[in-house]
């Protein structure tokens, strides 16, 4: 069986939109809590700094251009980008995508991840209260065609990925709402009705590998999980006990070694399955969203990276490997050149890559 194909996550919050300007303050961007991060403990990297790419605005061509150029020759077959479809009239974050779409640039297939979730105010600030900003909805038949027509140009593009024909598209939280499974059925319908041989489903699955006999109950074609916590929740009760103390009592970060953590991101009884997609994780360090109370995956190196890397792409059997992510500087998951590492995770996982195809 050939090897799985790598697809990373992007993030597209790296442009002021009204919204945002709104909610946050004018210009607010991911960078914005990216700049402001501070160490909270010795040895905490932070802030995190981009090199090569600066604080890039996405909607700069020559931005995505130089993104797309970096990914490919570190192997990466394509961008998968976050698609943020609430309502007939809401969309967000949209543009760079777009304008991709659009201009045919960069020559760089992508597909699309639907982060079908309400977005909250403490999502993008510590500062927030906890209410809904957009609201994620799910109003039947007409909404979900309205929703596959605005992407139908997309699938017709012939850089997006597709697995036997099928354009792929990812659905965040599949088991969100029962509707999703009338959601797939109209798009399957509509897909046929529009030429187009069907569409490949994926859905995400986030910390939440004990149900996944619920995913597969729907109507996917194939499973992207992604473990953070397997380590965390099979540590021994006083470990957490004193862990959640020192979190919620004295507001300090979880921090966790890389190392360790990194072990339980691979399920080789679970992620080994034929229809699971499972995930290569950057790194994590929510604390520039989340402040002092945030998760801490510390020490990591290109070398663990590299070993986490050989381990997935070992034993995966499924049709994708999905990198977490490509771009998500303010959850500290990210392949970008920083002022630490510069190229070296990116050279890491070329390196490992390219040695799987001989």
């Amino acid at each position: 069986m050939n090897k799985p194909r790598v697809i990373a996550f992007y993030l597209p919050q790296f442009h002021p939109i009204p919204e945002n300007d709104e909610w946050w303050g004018k210009g607010f961007t991911e960078w914005t809590n990216v700049a402001k991060a501070k160490p909270l403990f010795r040895g905490h990297y932070q802030p995190r700094i981009p090199a090569d790419l600066g604080f890039y605005d996405l909607r700069v061509p020559e931005v995505r251009e130089q993104q797309a150029e970096l990914a490919r020759n570190a192997g990466i077959e394509g961008f998968c980008y976050w698609h943020y479809w609430f309502d007939d009239d809401k969309q967000l974050l949209e543009r760079p995508f777009n304008e991709v779409l659009a201009s045919g640039k960069p020559d760089y297939p992508f597909c699309l991840a639907w982060a079908n979730e309400n977005w909250y105010s403490k999502s993008w600030d510590k500062s927030g209260t906890d209410k809904i900003l957009a609201e994620q909805t799910y109003k039947g038949e007409k909404q979900y065609t309205k929703h596959f027509y605005d992407v139908l140009p997309a699938f017709k593009d012939e850089r997006y990925i597709k697995v036997d024909g099928k354009p792929v598209f990812v659905i965040y939280k599949p088991l969100a709402t029962d509707d999703i499974k009338i959601f797939i059925s109209v798009w399957r319908r509509l897909a046929n009705e529009n030429g187009i041989k069907g569409i490949y489903f994926i859905g995400h699955c986030f910390n939440d590998r004990e149900h996944l006999n619920e995913y597969r109950k729907l109507d996917l074609d194939a499973i992207n999980t992604c473990s953070l916590k397997d380590f965390t929740e099979k540590r021994a009760l006083v470990t957490r006990c004193v862990k959640y103390i020192w979190r919620h009592i004295f507001g300090r970060p979880y921090v966790i070694s890389y190392k360790k953590v990194s072990e339980r991101f691979f399920d080789k009884n679970a992620d080994s399955a034929n229809d699971i997609c499972p995930s290569i994780i950057t790194g994590w360090d929510h604390t520039p969203r989340s402040g002092e109370r945030g998760t801490v995956f510390n020490d990591e190196t290109p070398e663990l990276f590299g070993k986490h890397v050989e381990t997935v792409m070992n034993n995966a059997n499924g049709e994708f490997v999905f990198i977490k992510s490509w771009n998500e500087w303010a959850e500290g998951n990210y392949l970008e050149p920083d002022l630490k590492w510069g190229t070296a995770y990116l050279d890491k996982l070329s390196q490992i890559l390219k040695d799987k195809q001989k």
